[in-house]
């Protein structure tokens, strides 16, 4: 287990641990989380901050601090809150899986789209769902979310603003609904979920340059799309929807799998997309050029490219993709470069209680 730091919200203070051993602080609960929650008086709800102090080029960090007084004043009363600052990828994965084991009711991802990704993930071990060391719990970990990265693009599908205050008000209602959750399969790999849009070939390939700009703000991506058109060749694909028959799908540029709908810092690429529908909507972009994005860039943030000739768009439960040419066709999910073709894309129903 990768070490790492857990720090009371009301303290402030680091405590080092050897493991990821949650450090708890008393402090006030509102009345509508209390009546949300609907706990036993022996029980006082747990809830655990998952924060990326680098998130944003720092501002995450810097924004967190700021609305402390705020978590502390809206969240006051009979519960338990956790701070835990990430150090480092995959972090956040660790900190959330002790968390669910140790009864945590929910854990807060605290940054942006990369930060939500991994405690995401975090709710899963082994192909299957992380449970509560506690066989008698009758209650399970939900998914919270305070936005504050570059992009905060699932937070768009619900309509959330980059607002903590707007957040910490949602937490503070601990209102539940069921969301759905992507899985990736195929290679070597162990299973990898997903919850916002998986993508393919030159979409995943301009995500991975322009993770290295993040520095640069929204703008890190339309340098990523710049770096990702150098060279790039549309590739004869073939899929398998639902554990159908193979079909052929030619000339791919781009090829988005969404469980919500934006991307990219605001494009609209899966606009039927729903978190909640039991599906995954599949969309599919062929024989573009470079211009055509240029002349259509819109259409994709408005969600209206779907009318656009040699784009379709399907729902799926399952789909899996394969790389007739062997070239190494790029693969990520929510901003995460997964490596390469071939892969299955399947969605899991329902299988997170998500604060909303």
């Amino acid at each position: 287990m990768v070490m790492c730091n857990f720090y009371s919200v009301v303290t402030g203070g680091p405590i080092a641990m050897a493991k990821p051993s949650l450090v708890r602080a008393d402090c006030a609960m509102s009345p509508d989380l209390s009546t949300a929650l609907r706990r036993s008086s022996s029980r006082r709800p747990e809830l655990v901050f998952v924060v990326n102090p680098k998130g944003a080029n720092g501002r995450s960090g810097e924004d967190w601090n700021r609305i402390l007084p705020y978590v502390r004043s809206r969240l006051g009363g009979d519960c338990i809150i956790c701070e835990s600052l990430t150090s480092g990828p995959a972090h956040a994965i660790d900190i959330t899986r002790e968390a669910i084991r140790q009864g945590a009711d929910a854990v807060i991802a605290v940054g942006g789209d990369g930060t939500l990704h991994e405690v995401v993930n975090g709710f899963f071990w082994a192909g299957k769902p992380v449970k509560n060391n506690d066989r008698e719990a009758t209650y399970s970990t939900a998914l919270g979310l305070i936005p504050l990265g570059t992009g905060s693009d699932f937070a768009r599908t619900f309509g959330w603003k980059n607002d903590p205050h707007e957040a910490i008000e949602r937490i503070s209602k601990g209102l539940r609904s069921r969301v759905d959750v992507g899985v990736i399969t195929g290679g070597d790999e162990e299973s990898h979920y997903f919850i916002n849009v998986a993508d393919i070939h030159l979409s995943a390939k301009a995500g991975f340059y322009s993770a290295k700009y993040k520095k640069f703000g929204n703008l890190c991506y339309v340098i990523g799309a710049l770096q990702g058109f150098m060279g790039h060749k549309n590739q004869d694909f073939r899929i398998k929807i639902d554990d159908g028959d193979w079909e052929m799908c030619p000339q791919v540029t781009a090829m988005c799998i969404g469980n919500g709908k934006f991307f990219g810092g605001g494009m609209k690429i899966t606009p039927n997309a729903d978190p909640s529908s039991g599906n995954l909507e599949v969309v599919t972009l062929q024989s573009f050029k470079w211009y055509d994005f240029i002349l259509k860039m819109h259409k994709l943030y408005n969600g209206t490219h779907i009318s656009v000739k040699n784009v379709s768009s399907r729902r799926v439960q399952s789909i899996e993709v394969e790389d007739l040419s062997n070239s190494g066709i790029f693969v990520q999910s929510d901003g995460e470069h997964l490596g390469f073709l071939p892969r299955k894309f399947h969605i899991l129903p329902a299988v997170i209680e998500m604060l909303s």
